[in-house]
């Protein structure tokens, strides 16, 4: 059962990152809104690939109480394209850039597993946080990379590629895999010098509902790492296939599972629906409280 004695204990856990300088409180969770510069992301593809809808969309997610805006220019959708680095830039600069120069004060973190795509993104608007689904996988300089940077890294988990981790994903057991995978992941990084980890399981990347239903239950489980755990799990098929509904119809759903998540230890959601996550996370401290 998800909600047990020994979560409950997970949960006043105090944790923080650093970036340029800054301290991120990470005491009470925090809510990642996520930001797609891509043609063709599994929800809302095309939707910001005008600057315009692109500021408005962040200045909302700020007012309804995100800490962090996650700008992402590839999609990493079951069977996504794969683009240039040149491409990627193209779409991720101006953005990032627009965003940078409007909520001059806003976090932003940047959805890229491509070390060079960092660099320059850093070399042109400053330090960001680095959310590579990859794990470092698509590019051995990722880690080295960060090292050098000094930001926060997330580390996902992803068994596969964009392009073929839904094709049949298997696992012994997917807790105990994903595990020992951040594990050897969290002992590269320390040795290149990253100071900032923050450990994401990977829903959706290279799992099945079960899998992803299985890590959800036992996601107090990776305290072991005394890490920020970040969970995302915003209008993906492991809640629209079980509903048998569509990603535009799953909110409640993606609601309640990021619920569960906090229950289950998470310090930031990744969501599409800032609002809705804020709610979710402020319900939940007024339960924390009384403990």
């Amino acid at each position: 059962m998800l909600i047990s004695h020994s979560a409950s204990k997970f949960l006043k856990r105090k944790n923080s990152i650093e970036l340029g300088g800054e301290l991120i409180d990470l005491s009470s969770p925090a809510v990642m809104g996520v930001l797609n510069v891509t043609p063709d992301s599994f929800y809302d593809g095309g939707a910001l690939t005008d600057e315009k809808e692109l500021l408005s969309r962040a200045g909302e997610m700020l007012k309804d109480g995100a800490t962090i805006l996650d700008v992402g220019a590839v999609s990493t959708r079951p069977g996504a394209e794969i683009i240039s680095t040149k491409e990627e830039l193209e779409r991720l600069l101006p953005a990032v850039s627009a965003i940078r120069k409007e909520f001059p004060e806003a976090l932003i973190s940047i959805d890229t597993y491509r070390s060079w795509v960092a660099l320059r993104v850093m070399e042109t608007i400053g330090p960001v946080i680095v959310n590579d689904v990859s794990g470092g996988e698509l590019d051995v300089k990722m880690f080295e990379t960060i090292g050098k940077l000094k930001v926060p890294y997330i580390l996902s988990h992803m068994q596969g590629t964009p392009q073929n981790m839904q094709e049949n994903p298997h696992y012994e057991n997917v807790v105990r895999e994903v595990s020992s995978y951040l594990s050897e992941k969290v002992r590269r990084l320390t040795k290149a010098g990253v100071n900032d980890i923050v450990i994401d399981p990977g829903f959706g990347f290279g799992k099945d509902i079960a899998h992803n239903y299985k890590l959800l239950n036992h996601l107090d489980s990776l305290k072991v790492f005394q890490l920020p755990v970040m969970v995302g799990v915003s209008r993906k098929s492991m809640i629209w296939k079980v509903l048998n509904t569509t990603p535009e119809a799953s909110l409640n759903g993606t609601t309640v599972l990021n619920t569960l998540a906090l229950i289950g230890g998470a310090d930031i959601l990744r969501v599409h629906d800032v609002k809705e996550a804020m709610e979710a996370v402020l319900l939940f401290h007024a339960i924390k409280l009384t403990l």
